[in-house]
């Protein structure tokens, strides 16, 4: 299998299915028709993909838009742009600024501003600012627009495990064996993100990096 048949098999999936469980689904079964060849093809092709958005300006990204900084998070945020097709994952894997452009992220955006009403207030004189918000409902955004897909990347697992009797484990040395090594989990000892670590509470810093993201947020 080469890059374009990892990306019609996921690309057919989103057309194929209407929710993530029937899309799963719907790739473990189209892989289980393949070899074992084939589907370590896949996981390389994916594995190499996720390595491309791994990086620290990408990071920052998932860390504003969600809220919070989990590595575990993260991966499943890189899975969920994987998700959404090459076309979108081309746009921003190198240029994580470019995010805002998704449909599927700005339907998160507007989710956002239904879920909560932000103030902010600043001090008479005018040395600090003082930021309220308040919450609307329980949950940011259904779990269907969760900018986060993690069963996504365990598609081929029971497919390997049918066509080889070995356990996944063997599956993830037969793509090291190829010479691709996964970058997650992130900030362990053989793995951190692409370019240079930075503070993402630095506001001057985050517009320099991320202007259009920064913009979005009022930060210039």
């Amino acid at each position: 299998m080469d890059i374009e048949g990892f990306w019609e098999l996921v690309e057919r999936s989103a057309r194929e299915t209407d929710t993530r469980r029937a899309r799963v689904a719907w790739l473990e079964d189209r892989l289980s028709g393949l070899t074992a060849e084939e589907i370590v093809d896949y996981e390389a092709w994916f594995t190499l993909c996720a390595n491309r958005a791994c990086s620290w300006d990408m990071y920052a990204v998932f860390w504003t838009i969600t809220g919070f900084g989990s590595s575990d998070g993260f991966e499943y945020f890189v899975n969920w742009l994987i998700s959404l097709g090459r076309e979108a994952f081309e746009k921003v894997a190198d240029r994580p600024d470019r995010i805002l452009e998704l449909p599927e992220v700005q339907r998160i955006m507007e989710l956002m501003k239904n879920f909560s009403h932000r103030r902010t207030t600043w001090s008479r004189d005018g040395k600090f600012r003082l930021k309220q918000v308040t919450y609307t409902r329980r949950e940011v955004w259904p779990r269907e627009d969760d900018p986060e897909f993690e069963s996504f990347a365990y598609v081929t697992f029971e497919p390997y495990k049918r066509a080889t009797g070995f356990e996944t484990d063997s599956l993830g040395e037969a793509v090291r064996a190829r010479g691709v090594h996964s970058k997650f989990p992130f900030l362990t000892f053989h793995a951190e993100p692409d370019g240079e670590e930075w503070d993402f509470g630095d506001e001057a810093e985050f517009v320099r990096r991320l202007p259009r993201l920064a913009r979005h947020y009022g930060l210039t």
